[in-house]
């Protein structure tokens, strides 16, 4: 099976030497990048740059991204009409940086615009503006493929999370999601449209994924 992985964070900019970024090390997606390779399966890796588990081997291709606009400009490249097996596990940011302001003495704000901000200019204010959900655009740019979302949460109880999780199911079309985080507690669940099973950990959600591959 054509298999593609994403692993890692994506970054945002707000300036040319400070970024948006979140705490994932790639290391669940390149686990099973790894994990998927050695059963067999031709992998595809897309890899933050910035991630910092230990690499992929070298079984696996890998392509890097930064941005979420780069991760999506990958899958974009790879699109098919074939079937191929989507992995999402990508921790790609709810926000990038829009217009910085300064707010001046009058309580105007002053719009920025510099390869580095200085404190010499005091608090800033930064506009976070959404970024594209890239999970919702895979089933058109792959018909044919399988595909499985995360739903990582830290608020809420578990009910709330896979609540959330089916939710992402129907409105993304995907056909699986893999829920964890502190709001679901230890382990994983692997849900569907018709199943739902915990996993107790990494090794246990990547063979389960492999079993159905």
């Amino acid at each position: 099976m054509r298999c593609i992985v994403t692993a890692g964070p994506t970054v945002e900019p707000l300036d040319a030497v400070r970024r948006l970024t979140n705490h994932s090390t790639g290391t669940l997606g390149t686990q099973l990048a790894n994990h998927l390779a050695g059963c067999g399966h031709d992998v595809l890796l897309l890899r933050s740059r910035t991630a910092t588990a230990a690499p992929p081997l070298h079984a696996v291709t890998t392509e890097p991204y930064g941005t979420s606009q780069e991760l999506l400009a990958c899958f974009q490249a790879h699109a098919t009409p074939e079937p191929v097996a989507i992995f999402h596990a990508a921790a790609v940011g709810d926000f990038e940086i829009g217009a910085v302001y300064r707010r001046e003495p009058d309580g105007t704000l002053a719009r920025l615009q510099s390869g580095k901000y200085s404190t010499r200019d005091g608090v800033l204010l930064a506009e976070l503006r959404p970024t594209q959900k890239i999970l919702a655009q895979l089933r058109d740019l792959y018909p044919r493929a399988w595909i499985t979302g995360w739903k990582y949460e830290v608020d809420g109880t578990q009910a709330e999370v896979l609540t959330r999780a089916r939710h992402q199911l129907q409105s993304c079309r995907s056909d699986a999601v893999v829920a964890n985080g502190p709001a679901y507690g230890p382990g994983f669940c692997w849900l569907t449209h018709s199943t739902e099973e915990h996993l107790d950990n990494s090794a246990a959600l990547n063979q389960w994924i492999s079993d159905r591959h």
